[in-house]
């Protein structure tokens, strides 16, 4: 019997998704551990486009997912929990994702593809042109400031050497002007 025919009776041929049945493909889930009919799934064209191009992500057709999670199937969950995630900046399927509760292995093989990690988590100091400041780098005053407890002003143009970022607050850094150690918030910077 070939794969797309057990998928087909495993599902009832619908989609394992969006339960919709028309032109259903098998899909590989990518990072498998499994083997065999545990590492695809049945979906529908619709369905693989979004998955394999998150440009092509329409956040309405995956509310279909919150009956899909729910699945024995542990593929679907993992492809469930994939897209909750990516998507999770709508609202809607942050609420989905913390009710759906996954076995460790489950989380672990869902996380494989790196979908869990949350890249705006990561403080990111941007200078006012908008280049990524790291620890190190040398940047230019683009405007004249008044230092606080220092009775001076940083005159435009000033530069500021070896800066270092503060860990907690991406609109900071520090470096020493005049000799003095100070906070510079960085849309007042370029980077040279």
């Amino acid at each position: 019997m070939s794969k797309l025919k057990e998928l087909q009776d495993r599902s009832g041929s619908v989609c394992e998704l969006c339960s919709t049945t028309e032109d259903l493909l098998v899909y590989d889930i990518p990072e498998s551990p499994n083997v065999g009919l545990d590492s695809s799934i049945l979906v529908c064209s619709t369905c693989k486009e979004q998955i394999e191009d998150p440009s092509k992500m329409n956040p309405n057709h995956w509310r279909c997912l919150n009956d899909s999670m729910w699945s024995q199937v542990t593929g679907v969950q993992v492809m469930a929990w994939r897209i909750l995630t990516r998507l999770r900046s709508e609202g809607w399927p942050q609420d989905l994702l913390d009710m759906l509760y996954l076995d460790d292995d489950i989380i672990k093989w869902a996380q494989a593809t790196g979908e869990g990690d949350d890249q705006s988590d990561i403080l990111k100091h941007i200078d006012s042109n908008g280049a990524i400041l790291q620890a190190g780098d040398n940047v230019v005053l683009i405007k004249d400031l008044n230092v606080k407890g220092a009775n001076f002003t940083a005159k435009r143009g000033t530069a500021v050497r070896n800066i270092s970022l503060v860990y907690d607050n991406a609109e900071h850094i520090e470096g020493k002007v005049s000799g003095q150690h100070i906070v510079i918030l960085t849309k007042f910077v370029k980077k040279s």
